[in-house]
């Protein structure tokens, strides 16, 4: 398994993409934690906090996938860094300015989240000219899953530590001066600066013309929605067991479970379509998250969360080569960063609904909500199956004819149906 994983990190430039990818994204898995405790030290009150952190998120909706078009027609360097810093700048206002002027406090976090880089589409446009093999192109996109679960397990934890030396408003200006960083290791690289996309046809909608990308975004906001919503769940559970410490098990479970999941899926070879292949995995995550509504005691709860975790990882791997397979030709860092939007406004309507679930039915009602959504997906790719079933592109490319992830590949291995 770790041999796999080895031999990915041992092709060149493919650590210092991975890390500075990571590093990079810091600000934007981290932000929300920040902006709570920046806002509750300066004496704002929880709502005040909620509402800064969901303009966040919805900038960060909205600009992901016109960056992400950016970075398509224009190349990462001339998109990524600039972002990252302008990202950066409204962060960095909001703490030194602070909630003198509401409207200013608002504007800022607006700017960091629709400047947000899109790091992650950049990455998995790079990986084919990177690894060169589909295999490990493959392999990656698990790895790259797996490295999203540490990152936002310590990145909480590096705000807390900032906080807790320095002070809320330094937690901020560090995490994203970091995050420029990281942004800036990326698009000084080889690969990032060499990049170009494949031409592409003019069209308005960009990416979102492609049917089978348009179902596999229908399916991932319900998978994104049954993540929102244990993040509510679990604190609802926790209160009924009167401990607070609970919580943090049941999360780091579920991060426990999709680590473990995201390896073993990565360490071995797949045959047939992906697509296919993704119906099985969601099918499971959903089978996993049915069991929570039990509400068991806690070493049970805490099991069945580490269960209900282990195959999310290898969904959000397995749904990266189908959107390779169905982006349409020069909007692959667009797809990818539709494909983060969608899982975005789906966790936020996860944790929307899971909230009055809470008051109408009990904690039962709140994991409930992640076990429609989970089932949600499933429906969802099993209803548009021919259209999955029948990628955009299928030509073979040559490895290094063509700096773009939409056919750099092995010969002999295809964009489409395999035979």
């Amino acid at each position: 398994m770790a041999a796999g994983y080895l031999d990915i990190l041992r092709a060149r430039h493919a650590a210092r993409l991975l890390t500075g990818t990571l590093v990079g994204r810091l600000p934007n898995g981290t932000a929300p934690i920040a902006i709570v405790l920046f806002t509750r030290a300066e004496g704002g009150s929880y709502a005040l906090a909620g509402a800064l952190a969901a303009v966040y998120g919805l900038g960060t909706a909205v600009g992901q996938p016109l960056l992400g078009r950016a970075v398509d027609l224009y190349g990462q360097p001339r998109v990524q860094l600039p972002a990252a810093a302008l990202s950066a700048i409204g962060m960095a206002l909001l703490a030194l300015v602070g909630f003198g002027s509401l409207p200013l406090a608002y504007g800022a976090v607006a700017l960091a989240g629709v400047a947000t880089p899109p790091l992650e589409g950049g990455l998995r446009a790079l990986w084919p000219s990177v690894l060169g093999s589909e295999d490990r192109v493959h392999r990656a996109y698990a790895m790259d899953a797996v490295a999203q679960e540490v990152m936002f397990t310590v990145g909480p934890l590096l705000v807390t530590l900032l906080v807790s030396l320095w002070s809320p408003a330094a937690a901020l200006l560090v995490i994203n001066a970091i995050g420029v960083l990281g942004a800036l290791s990326v698009v000084l690289s080889e690969p990032s600066r060499t990049w170009r996309s494949a031409p592409r046809e003019a069209h308005w909608l960009g990416a979102l013309r492609s049917p089978g990308l348009l179902a596999l975004l229908g399916s991932f906001f319900f998978v994104g929605l049954a993540l929102g919503s244990i993040t509510v769940a679990g604190v609802a559970y926790a209160d009924d067991r009167g401990q607070e410490s609970v919580y943090g098990w049941l999360m780091a479970a579920l991060g426990l479970g999709a680590l473990i999941g995201g390896a073993v899926y990565g360490a071995r070879q797949w045959s047939g379509p992906p697509e296919r292949r993704l119906r099985v995995i969601v099918a499971l995550l959903a089978l996993g998250y049915l069991p929570l509504t039990l509400t068991p005691g806690v070493v049970a709860m805490t099991v069945l969360a580490g269960v209900a975790g282990v195959f999310l990882a290898p969904a959000i791997a397995c749904s990266f080569i189908v959107v390779d397979r169905h982006a349409p030709r020069g909007t692959v860092t667009e797809a990818f960063s539709w494909l983060v939007t969608t899982f975005g406004v789906g966790a936020a309507a996860g944790t929307a609904v899971a909230g009055p679930a809470v008051e109408l039915g009990g904690t039962a009602w709140s994991f409930a909500v992640a076990g429609a959504g989970g089932v949600a997906a499933l429906l969802v790719l099993l209803a548009t199956g021919r259209v999955l079933a029948a990628p955009g592109r299928s030509a073979v490319a040559v490895r290094g004819s063509e700096n773009d992830r939409n056919g750099a590949v092995e010969p002999g291995f295809t964009s489409g149906h395999q035979a």
